[in-house]
């Protein structure tokens, strides 16, 4: 017996539709449960720079708010119940991480149990020149590293979900193109969801996602990402989901290497984010924001001409694209972590 509504033509706008519903009724739910409880995350001198404490665990309206608007509108095939059983493991680390019971190391283990749980679902990264070995390394790779990358960039208010929103609406730009009604069906679920929570985490935020929504979102928009069809003009295009979810690969990768030459363990916290940078110079949370959405805009839309447009013209982008963020990356260093790092740095001609 079919118990899923029979929306015809309208079931993805009606997932979207239902998903921010929920996701605006859940939130404030959570929040007020939050609050109850003492799920509070404090102000400090670090990366934690609002004014006072803040309740969190806003990505558990988020998943609820995704869940139910594909339990109302579609089908499940054998593939999306491997995703979602797979993303429910990670939602299960993240609130134990919200709740201060797991060691990094048990973490990413964690993770890695989740990542596993897809693979054997049959997703992964399939590309005909590589070995199923590398191929499943690769997956593992991908999925562990975005699912740290968007929990990375969750260190300034509507940083993580506005940035997830952004490269879910170019996934499902390009799922619409394949017509791929899987792929379009779980992104705009997604991006309804992360929107309604957008709604009370922009600035300035009253909820936090947490670990719990950070790593969800970044498991979810991997697999998104790493079951799409880019290659339909020339491979190359094969780097088309590096580009949409450019702007937390590049603080993940900013991050690790700023602590690689500091000699920082590379698990531990530090001001290394573009996020933290920035607000250590005066810019507002609600710039900072304004700055990432613009640039997840951009790296979208290169996503698309890479897809698009013939080889020639594809590596012309990708140029210009590695020589935008050479440049992000020496501008960071330049500034420092804070304004008196900077001027020392420019007093005395230091690069580093």
């Amino acid at each position: 017996m079919d118990l899923t509504l029979d929306l015809g033509p309208f079931r993805n706008p009606a997932a979207f539709i239902i998903a921010l519903g929920l996701s605006l009724y859940f939130t404030p739910i959570i929040r007020r449960a939050a609050i109850r409880y003492g799920v509070l995350d404090a102000p400090d001198e670090g990366l934690k720079s609002h004014h006072e404490a803040t309740p969190y665990l806003g990505g558990v309206s988020i998943y609820l708010a995704f869940l139910f608007s594909l339990a109302f509108t579609y089908d499940f095939t054998p593939e999306v119940l491997g995703i979602l059983l797979a993303a429910s493991i990670i939602v299960t680390i993240g609130l134990f991480d919200d709740l201060k019971v797991l060691s990094p190391g048990v973490k990413l283990l964690g993770q890695m149990v989740a990542a596993f749980v897809l693979i054997k679902a049959g997703i992964m990264i399939r590309l005909t020149f590589l070995p199923e070995p590398v191929a499943f390394g690769l997956t593992m790779l991908w999925l562990v590293g975005m699912t740290n990358a968007i929990n990375l960039i969750d260190v300034s208010d509507g940083l993580a979900a506005g940035v997830a929103s952004i490269a879910g609406g170019f996934l499902y730009i390009i799922a619409l193109y394949n017509g791929s009604s899987t792929i379009a069906m779980l992104t705009l679920s997604l991006i309804g969801a992360t929107l309604g929570f957008l709604a009370f985490n922009r600035p300035p935020a009253r909820i936090f996602m947490g670990d719990t929504g950070s790593m969800f979102l970044g498991f979810m928009l991997a697999a998104i990402a790493m079951i799409g069809h880019y290659t339909f003009t020339h491979p190359v295009a094969a780097l088309a989901p590096i580009l949409i979810l450019g702007v937390p690969l590049f603080d993940t990768a900013f991050v690790m290497g700023a602590r690689a030459v500091r000699r920082l363990p590379l698990m531990r916290g530090s001001p290394d984010h573009f996020a933290v940078r920035l607000r250590n110079h005066g810019a507002s949370p609600l710039r900072i924001a304004i700055l990432s959405y613009l640039g997840s805009t951009m790296l979208g839309a290169a996503a698309l001409l890479l897809c698009f447009l013939p080889p020639p013209a594809a590596f012309w982008i990708l140029g210009a694209v590695a020589s935008a963020g050479f440049g992000c990356t020496l501008a960071l260093w330049r500034m420092g972590r804070n304004p008196q790092e900077s001027r020392l740095r420019r007093r005395t001609g230091s690069p580093s």
